[in-house]
C-alpha cells in the first residue's frame, strides 16, 4: 500500500512540475515577444494627440503636431469652448464654468443632475478652501441640502465634503484629498465628457480606454489567483514576470 501511495504522490509531484515548466516557458516566450515586438510610433503619435484633442489641450496639440507631423483630428479652434470651460473649473471658478456650459447649451447640464451636483459641490469646495466658512453653510443649507432631498446617492458624497468644515484646517480632514488639484481635474473631465458627448464625439481618450482595458483585464486575472506577467508601473511601463516575487522587472 505504501509503494501505491507513493508512486501516486511521486506522479502528482512530476504533473505539477511539468505544469509549472509549462507555465514558465509559457511566460518566458511571451516576454520575449513582448520585448520584441515594435510599435509603430506615428500609431503611438495618434493616441497621444487623440489624447491630446479631447482632453482640450489646444497649446500642447499644437506643439507636438508641430514637433511629430501627426495630423489633427479637427480644427483645433474648435476646442476653444472646451477649453474656457475646463480652465474655468481648474481655477476654481465653477459659476463661470456652469455660465459658460449653458451658453454652449443650456441641456448639457439640465439632462446630467449628477455632473450638476458634481459642480455644486466643487463650488462648496471652493467656499471652504478659500475660508469663507459662512458663505460654505449657508451655500451647502440652500443649494446642496435641496440637491441632496432630490436624490438620496448624493448624500454621501456631500457628507464627505460637509466634513471639511468640522476642522479649522481642513487640510488635516480625513476627505482633504478633496481639496487636491486632481479633485478639480476630475470634476473638469466629467463636465468636457459631457461636452462633447453633446457634440455628439467620443466622451473616453483612446489612451484612457487602452489603460482601463489593462487594468481591467489585469484584476480579473488578479481575482483567479492567477500568476501572470502584471505591469506594476503603467507611467514608467514597467513588467513584472512573476507576481509573487520583487524580482525579474523591465521596463518596456
Amino acid at each position: 500500500m505504501y509503494s501505491f501511495l507513493h508512486r501516486i504522490n511521486s506522479s502528482m509531484n512530476q504533473a505539477s512540475k511539468s505544469n509549472e515548466d509549462l507555465r514558465q516557458t509559457i511566460i518566458s516566450k511571451w516576454l520575449k515577444e513582448l520585448q520584441e515586438t515594435k510599435i509603430d510610433r506615428s500609431e503611438m503619435n495618434k493616441l497621444v494627440m487623440n489624447y491630446l484633442v479631447m482632453e482640450g489641450f489646444k497649446e500642447a496639440a499644437e506643439k507636438f503636431h508641430l514637433e511629430s507631423g501627426v495630423d489633427v483630428p479637427q480644427p483645433l479652434d474648435a476646442l476653444d469652448n472646451r477649453i474656457q470651460i475646463r480652465e474655468a473649473v481648474q481655477n476654481g471658478l465653477i459659476d463661470d464654468a456652469i455660465d459658460l456650459t449653458n451658453t454652449l447649451n443650456p441641456e448639457i447640464l439640465d439632462s446630467k443632475p449628477h455632473l450638476y451636483f458634481h459642480l455644486q459641490q466643487q463650488k462648496l469646495i471652493e467656499l471652504i478652501r478659500s475660508g469663507s466658512v459662512d458663505d460654505a453653510l449657508a451655500f451647502a443649507q440652500t443649494v446642496l441640502a435641496e440637491l441632496g432631498t432630490q436624490n438620496n446617492d448624493y448624500l454621501e458624497e456631500l457628507e464627505k465634503a460637509m466634513a471639511l468644515l468640522a476642522y479649522d484646517e481642513p487640510e488635516t480632514s480625513p476627505f482633504s484629498d478633496l481639496l487636491n488639484l486632481s479633485q478639480r481635474q476630475l470634476v473638469a473631465s466629467e463636465l468636457n465628457a459631457a461636452v462633447l458627448e453633446f457634440q455628439h464625439q467620443d466622451t473616453t481618450p483612446k489612451l484612457a480606454g487602452v489603460i482601463k482595458l489593462l487594468l481591467w483585464s489585469q484584476n480579473e486575472l488578479d481575482k483567479k489567483h492567477a500568476k501572470y506577467p502584471k505591469m506594476v508601473d503603467i507611467p514608467n511601463g514597467t513588467i513584472q514576470s512573476s507576481t509573487d516575487s520583487s524580482s525579474n522587472k523591465f521596463t518596456l
